[in-house]
């Protein structure tokens, strides 16, 4: 759905934390640079979340953007999703002279490897995304997002063999009690959640292994270079058999497909500023408006059923958050204490 995984940063790592001190050896200008720091860190924290605020609102209200694409399926609405995204993504790199960035990746075959790897896995999750919007399963998408942090969890135990403190365990253990429950509820296994969560985490996974090397708009114009002939492929294949709606539906819905492009990247853009700005944690608690959005316009804008049975859980699901959330400020909390005991040390 055009989410970025969070940057590879310590849980309380923020710009204000990493920058060196200012001078304060008793001289008028140490004692000025002291007393503006602190309002520099709380206009660029101010910042830092109304980036974050804009990029997860924007993502949280995208099912209404493919509400409107109607008649065109999700095939199509990925396909020029990625031919889009293409184009202004070379306005970016041009605009910001970051086209020797982009040929580095390109010639670097470890990060093109893993770029064209994390390509597959967000086609992946377009196309699962966009086919539950656009069949009247929004609600179920939502539920993906909310179980993806438990699923970064999970995976940092099978692919990093990373140790979970106990009350991760207890959420993952919640969660896979919420899946009971809701595979109950659906009458099947959740496939569209469990396939957005496992496909995002994947694609959090692998940009890691690359966020230092590449900024977010470098890697995804590489990623759409990737998807760019095979999405092209399809919208001419679309074409031809007369089910493409691009240019069928009239100029509006000419323009609306043609703007999927800034649709995809502007959200991006603004998350780049946020990370920057914000600690991870921030970050870990901004996520959540995403999926609270979709599922609010999953109710009440598409008027989507919700049985006792299935808020329940959702409950189930948010318990799970919660706890996760709880360890999440704990530990932040923890490493605060320790660093500024670091800093201060006592004697």
């Amino acid at each position: 759905m055009g989410f970025v995984p969070f940057p590879n940063r310590s849980p309380s790592s923020s710009p204000a934390h990493d920058a060196a001190p200012a001078s304060s050896s008793g001289t008028g200008a140490g004692r000025t640079a002291a007393a503006a720091a602190p309002k520099a860190v709380d206009k660029d924290t101010t910042a830092g979340i109304l980036f974050g605020i804009g990029a997860y609102g924007l993502w949280g209200l995208l099912p209404l953007y493919f509400f409107v694409l109607m008649p065109a399926g999700a095939v199509e609405i990925v396909a020029n999703r990625v031919v889009w995204s293409l184009l202004f993504c070379a306005l970016l790199i041009t605009v910001t002279r970051a086209w020797p960035a982009l040929v580095a990746a390109f010639r670097d075959r470890a990060v093109f490897g893993t770029l064209a790897l994390a390509a597959f896995l967000i086609a992946v999750n377009w196309l699962t995304y966009t086919y539950g919007v656009t069949t009247n399963q929004a609600v179920e998408t939502s539920l993906g997002y909310f179980i993806n942090p438990l699923v970064s969890v999970l995976l940092g135990v099978l692919v990093l063999k990373e140790k979970l403190r106990p009350l991760q365990w207890a959420a993952v253990g919640i969660g896979f009690v919420a899946v009971g429950v809701l595979t109950y509820s659906y009458g099947k296994l959740p496939w569209i959640a469990l396939t957005l969560a496992f496909s995002f985490g994947l694609y959090g996974f692998v940009k890691k292994r690359v966020g230092p090397k590449v900024d977010a708009v470098t890697s995804l114009s590489v990623e759409t270079m990737v998807l760019a002939p095979f999405a092209a492929v399809t919208m001419v294949a679309l074409a031809l058999n007369g089910s493409a709606t691009l240019t069928s539906q009239g100029a509006g819905h000419f323009w609306l497909l043609l703007a999927s492009g800034v649709i995809t990247a502007v959200p991006l853009v603004f998350f780049g500023a946020s990370a920057r700005r914000l600690p991870m944690t921030t970050i870990g608690l901004l996520q959540y408006f995403a999926p609270v959005l979709q599922f609010i316009v999953a109710l009440v804008v598409f008027r989507e059923a919700m049985p006792v049975e299935r808020w329940i859980g959702f409950g189930v699901v948010w318990l799970a958050l919660l706890v996760l959330t709880v360890d999440m400020l704990r530990t932040a909390r923890k490493h605060a204490v320790a660093r500024k005991a670091a800093l201060h040390p006592a004697g």
